[in-house]
């Protein structure tokens, strides 16, 4: 599995995944966080993924003052957001 250092913080991205994707995670980043605005803003994971038929990079986001993440995820070949939820710390701790 290769990664991408961004700012300390690592992007998971499988070669045959990465291979596939149309843009890069640095970019799908930063419209993440365009989508959820503001500031005080840590991404704490990134990771390259399919979820259902879509290849799409995820980003779990901790914001100041919120508990739990906003996971917001971009599709990788069109660079569009195509999910935001929250998820509480208990739905953090399920998908670990």
């Amino acid at each position: 599995m290769t990664a991408l250092l961004l700012s300390a913080l690592v992007c998971r991205q499988p070669p045959a995944l990465k291979a596939r994707a149309k843009i890069d995670c640095a970019t799908a980043e930063k419209t993440a966080r365009a989508k959820l605005g503001g500031a005080g803003m840590r991404v704490k994971s990134a990771e390259l993924e399919e979820e259902g038929a879509k290849l799409v990079y995820s980003f779990d986001v901790a914001r100041k003052g919120k508990t739990g993440v906003d996971e917001v995820q971009v599709d990788a070949a069109s660079g569009e957001v195509v999910s935001v939820k929250h998820e509480s710390p208990a739905d953090e701790a399920k998908e670990k």
